[in-house]
């Protein structure tokens, strides 16, 4: 596994549940770690899902030593990772969010699903879509610490 890669070491990772405002599952704040969402998480798929999502963005920090989470393009990057390697857009998931199609359904979602997430970036208010559309192609390509997309 890629994780063994790192020199996480010193790195304290841990999760926390909270209760959270709107419809938050989750989030991943350094360097306090994985917060969960008690109040947004209903079923296993939910927790797993998230938990998955919110692991990329754990890797990502111990990964890149200069990714700075008020820029954009660095956010928007680990969204698109989080969104195409965590199950957030898989069938059934955009299915029961009345989201389907055929033709590059899963890269749409993904692109959607990281606009959204960059966009509650107070340093990225209005310019989700832009950091999104600039990182997506090498970003959806890296799978990391994964072999390729689960």
């Amino acid at each position: 596994m890629q994780w063994r890669k790192l020199d996480v070491r010193s790195t304290i990772v841990f999760f926390r549940t909270e209760k959270c405002d709107g419809q938050i599952e989750g989030g991943f704040r350094p360097p306090d770690g994985v917060v969960l969402c008690s109040n947004n998480l209903g079923t296993w798929d939910q927790i797993s899902t998230t938990v998955t999502h919110e692991l990329v963005h754990a890797y990502d920090h111990c990964r890149a030593k200069d990714l700075d989470w008020s820029n954009c393009h660095h956010h928007a990057c680990s969204e698109v990772r989080a969104a195409n390697l965590s199950g957030d857009c898989n069938f059934l998931q955009e299915f029961n969010r009345g989201n389907f199609g055929l033709k590059n359904q899963h890269q749409v979602c993904v692109k959607r699903r990281a606009e959204l997430s960059v966009n509650m970036n107070p340093n990225c208010k209005g310019r989700a879509k832009e950091a999104v559309n600039a990182v997506f192609d090498t970003c959806f390509k890296d799978t990391a610490p994964f072999d390729r997309i689960p």
